[in-house]
């Protein structure tokens, strides 16, 4: 027992100690203080600056993951379609292929300046030979587009009905692209005894523009104010 009471006034002893050297400290003046207060100082600053910088770091790590878990979503249908593209990539490149061939094929098909007034021939041509009689024939005003140039023809042709008909269907089987705009077809006014019938119709041609034509373009859309 008597052991015992020695541990238990050595505790106090130690203990009275110690927070002695908490009484009385000057604020403005913790160079001086004690070793316990200092070193209860220092943990004091060591945890804040500890607790600080693992909230900060926590804090950025938390908004960086909700940051990836909202791209998460689009960057699963992008990778989705880049697989997609490249599980097809060979058929992909067939398609481009199939495609570059074909506006090929259309840029054939549209006459050069030079040979318009040879177009315009055909056209003529193909109603004459169907028998009927061209009461207009006026191309119009060209009008330039970005790779090519529209020349837009009023026509108004009189004959009978099937070789109207068979007259549309020539100029649309010419080996250059013409198309009909704003057809009409009504009774002939001046031959209604013969069952004539009359057609008006804004026939479309299409001519590719030279090279020095595409740059004169491109330099007028270009410039400011141009039209786009």
């Amino acid at each position: 027992m008597a052991k015992a009471s020695s541990v238990n006034i050595d505790f106090s002893r130690t203990l009275e100690s110690a927070s002695s050297q908490f009484r009385g400290l000057n604020a403005k003046e913790p160079g001086q203080w004690p070793v316990l207060p200092k070193l209860a100082a220092w943990l004091a600053a060591a945890a804040a600056a500890v607790g600080l910088g693992w909230f900060l770091i926590i804090s950025g790590a938390t908004e960086e993951l909700e940051r990836v878990r909202l791209e998460e979503p689009q960057l699963k249908v992008a990778y989705e379609s880049a697989l997609k593209q490249a599980v097809n990539l060979s058929e992909l490149r067939k398609q481009k292929l199939q495609v570059q061939e074909y506006v090929t094929q259309l840029e054939k098909q549209l006459p050069g300046k030079s040979e318009i007034d040879a177009l315009l021939s055909d056209i003529n041509q193909a109603g004459l030979g169907r028998g009927l009689q061209f009461e207009l024939f006026r191309p119009g005003q060209i009008e330039v587009k970005d790779f090519y140039a529209e020349l837009p023809i009023a026509i108004r042709v009189s004959g009978r009905y099937h070789d109207i008909g068979s007259f549309a269907a020539d100029v649309a089987n010419l080996s250059r692209i013409v198309t009909l705009h704003n057809l009409g077809i009504s009774p002939n006014p001046a031959k209604d005894a013969t069952g004539s019938l009359m057609m008006e119709a804004t026939a479309r041609t299409y001519r590719y523009l030279d090279q020095t034509e595409i740059a004169e373009q491109r330099a007028a859309t270009a410039k400011p104010g141009a039209k786009k």
